[in-house]
């Protein structure tokens, strides 16, 4: 797995002109460091006496984060192997009316895949967003900051995987179906815009 790699290394695979790991798996690594951030909170909150009558809530809390961040640890590979095929597909012969028959369709649905794991890297982060958000009302004032850079790290990762919908659903000749994968990621682009601001405000007001 890519995030096995020692921090350097994958820096190194990320700066290099290999073809993954790219913007994709970046997002999905932004994602994870931002519900990794929240489950430090949530730790720091857990088993304190102040804290105690959220200490239920917050442990699940963690449990749930720590569940998202594996998935996203899981997504940043399962991107690089989205892009595979349509490397693949973009080398196909073109040569005669069928091999061109047969590239325009192996590229549609590699296209159409290479759209959905970033989709899914954008679903998955919408939950870290939210469970952020019960931290910054609920959890250990000390580390209220670590929330706001989580919150700042998901963003990043929800508006980075965006793109990378986008640079996809461009080049498919399905406009239908393109329009409906960038409809979605739009979506919730504009929903947790809003629910970030929040949080982030909220975190700006206590620690300022």
């Amino acid at each position: 797995m890519m995030l096995e790699m020692k921090t350097t290394e994958f820096l190194e695979a990320l700066s290099s002109s290999a073809p993954v790991p790219g913007g994709g798996g970046a997002s999905a690594a932004a994602g994870a460091l931002g519900a990794a951030l929240g489950m430090m909170v949530a730790s720091l909150t857990a088993g304190k006496k102040r804290y105690a009558d959220v200490e239920a809530e917050v442990t699940e809390v963690r449990d749930r984060l720590e569940m998202l961040r594996n998935r996203l640890v899981k997504l940043t590979d399962k991107d690089a192997q989205a892009f595979e095929p349509l490397s693949r597909a973009y080398g196909m012969p073109k040569e005669t009316e069928e091999q061109k028959e047969k590239k325009a369709q192996v590229l549609e649905q590699a296209l159409y895949d290479a759209s959905i794991v970033p989709l899914e890297i954008m679903e998955t982060v919408t939950e870290v967003i939210r469970l952020l958000g019960v931290l910054g009302e609920k959890g250990s004032r000390i580390a209220l900051s670590d929330v706001g850079v989580g919150i700042l790290f998901a963003q990043a990762a929800l508006e980075g995987a965006s793109l990378n919908v986008f640079i996809n659903t461009k080049l498919m000749k399905d406009r239908k179906r393109a329009e409906e994968l960038n409809e979605t990621a739009d979506a919730l682009i504009r929903e947790e815009r809003l629910l970030k601001e929040k949080i982030y405000g909220n975190v700006l007001e206590h620690i300022r």
